[in-house]
């Protein structure tokens, strides 16, 4: 009896990792994060997930395209990692795609994240990693 029952939970525990990565969920992605305007008036138009332009001092994220997944993480609150130790999450709301300059590795990120992070905006990019925030 005792067997059945390890074998159910393991069972049980290759199921969920399957889930999971079917699911396209990220665990400590690396990535280069740049720096990215929101606003009006700034780099781009409006937010591919909602139309609107949101203020900078929101914290805020352009996925590259394929982990943007045709808008799958639209909404969604990523965790941002840098190599200072600390990391801060910030909500998915738009694509920045390869043909708009985008590394294929690349996420971009409001003002806020790079303060909140301790970062200095003028370097440009900085290396990362980020992790899908699951409830």
């Amino acid at each position: 009896m005792a067997s059945t029952s390890m074998a159910v939970v393991i069972l049980g525990i290759l199921v969920f990792l399957q889930v999971s990565g079917a699911a396209g969920w990220a665990m400590d992605q690396p990535a280069v994060m740049s720096l990215n305007g929101f606003q009006q008036g700034e780099e781009g138009g409006p937010a591919a997930c909602d139309g609107q332009y949101h203020s900078d001092n929101l914290f805020l994220v352009a996925l590259t395209s394929a982990w943007y997944e045709n808008g799958a993480r639209c909404g969604k609150l990523i965790s941002v990692n840098s190599s200072n130790g600390r990391s801060h999450e910030a909500r998915v709301v738009d694509e920045c795609g390869t043909d708009n300059g985008c590394r294929t590795d690349e996420i971009s990120t409001s003002v806020a994240v790079w303060e909140a992070l301790g970062l200095d905006t003028s370097v440009g990019e900085v290396s990362v990693t980020w992790s899908d925030v699951i409830w």
